[in-house]
């Protein structure tokens, strides 16, 4: 058994401790070293660092079950416990000011010391912003860049789907414990990321879905990556928090700008006059990185679906075009209407006054 195998259980404990959070448990490792002798400290001298209350929390709290059930799940094919410092540990993290002590990790290790870049955008995305995200993934991932996101529904999804087509593949980064998945939407994509990339959390076994621990890993989808790139973002979308954390830990930080008209393209915008850098390829990117693209396509194509005769309403066509101008031909593959359903409904919208015909055959939502 390694040094690390013996030392794992105490880790566990130490972070298994209601109230004493990540500062906390640095403050102590600082203090007295591995987790196995912050537990062979006195109560004194604990109490010096972390005070008396959580001091006596440290050394009388029952959470043996807990660590119990983490050493059966890291036994599984797969599953791995990272503590911090240890030689599995990914080193971006190390550079921000508040790493995690403990990672669960189920898949693919060796991304974690891969070049990455964080993609992340809006939760209800255009499906032109999709495409994006889907198209800049891939090209990214057959680049040998790791895809990094966090599994929510539009962007993220569309993002980890694009990154799971090249080598460079996919980490989801999860508010849950790595046991669970949020959103259940999502759960199919989640065990192919388990088996081609990599989902990694800081939370305990178990954890279930909360609101507060969502914006918290974002800190973790940023440090891990080189960048991050917004793809599609509202003025108050969670994205711009991981756009801060990004600018604050050193990374870049990449914006895909879309129409004026669309409440999606706003926080893009936005991120763009306060510098970040506008980006309208994945070839951008990686120049901007300084990363070679020995072979980079970018592939915008979406998958051909049969057309369907049942019609949308025109809400749905309008959420299907999103606010970038659109070619027939790509809105009946998105739409799965038939032509002549499709073309029926773009009439009605154009003498309704909600789109417009632009040269070129193509039409754009008017806001």
């Amino acid at each position: 058994m390694s040094g690390y195998d013996k030392e794992l259980p105490y880790w566990l404990r130490l972070c298994l401790i209601p109230g004493i959070g990540p500062e906390r448990q640095r403050l102590l490792l600082a203090a007295f070293g591995l987790p196995s002798q912050i537990f062979a400290a006195r109560h004194a001298a604990l109490a010096d660092v972390i005070g008396e209350r959580l001091s006596k929390a440290l050394l009388s709290h029952d959470n043996q079950a807990g660590v119990e059930n983490a050493l059966r799940w890291v036994q599984e094919e797969g599953n791995h416990i990272l503590a911090l410092g240890e030689p599995d540990y990914p080193p971006a993290l190390l550079e921000i000011p508040d790493p995690p002590c403990l990672l669960y990790a189920k898949g693919q290790l060796a991304l974690l010391a891969r070049p990455a870049l964080a993609m992340v955008g809006a939760r209800n995305a255009t499906p032109q912003g999709e495409q994006n995200a889907t198209a800049f993934a891939q090209s990214l991932a057959e680049a040998g860049i790791t895809v990094i996101s966090g599994l929510a529904l539009g962007i993220d999804a569309a993002a980890h789907r694009g990154g799971l087509k090249g080598p460079g593949s996919t980490i989801a980064i999860i508010g849950t414990g790595a046991d669970r998945i949020y959103p259940a939407h999502n759960a199919a994509l989640a065990r192919e990321i388990a088996a081609q990339g990599l989902v990694l959390s800081e939370f305990p076994l178990g954890t279930p879905p909360a609101a507060h621990n969502f914006p918290r890993r974002n800190r973790i989808i940023s440090g891990l990556a080189r960048g991050v790139l917004v793809v599609e973002a509202a003025i108050n979308s969670g994205s711009l928090i991981t756009a801060r954390l990004a600018g604050e830990q050193g990374r870049e930080v990449f914006a895909i700008p879309g129409s004026i008209h669309s409440p999606l393209s706003k926080g893009c915008h936005l991120l763009i006059k306060q510098g970040a850098k506008l980006v309208d390829s994945a070839q951008d990117i990686l120049e901007e990185l300084r990363l070679s693209s020995p072979a980079i396509v970018e592939k915008t194509a979406t998958p051909v679906l049969e057309p369907v005769s049942a019609e949308l309403d025109e809400a749905q066509v309008l959420e299907q075009m999103g606010f970038d101008p659109v070619d027939p031909d790509t809105l009946a593959t998105r739409s799965r209407l038939t032509p002549d359903a499709l073309f029926a409904m773009l009439t009605l919208l154009e003498l309704d006054g909600r789109i417009a015909r632009l040269p070129g055959g193509r039409f754009q939502r008017i806001n």
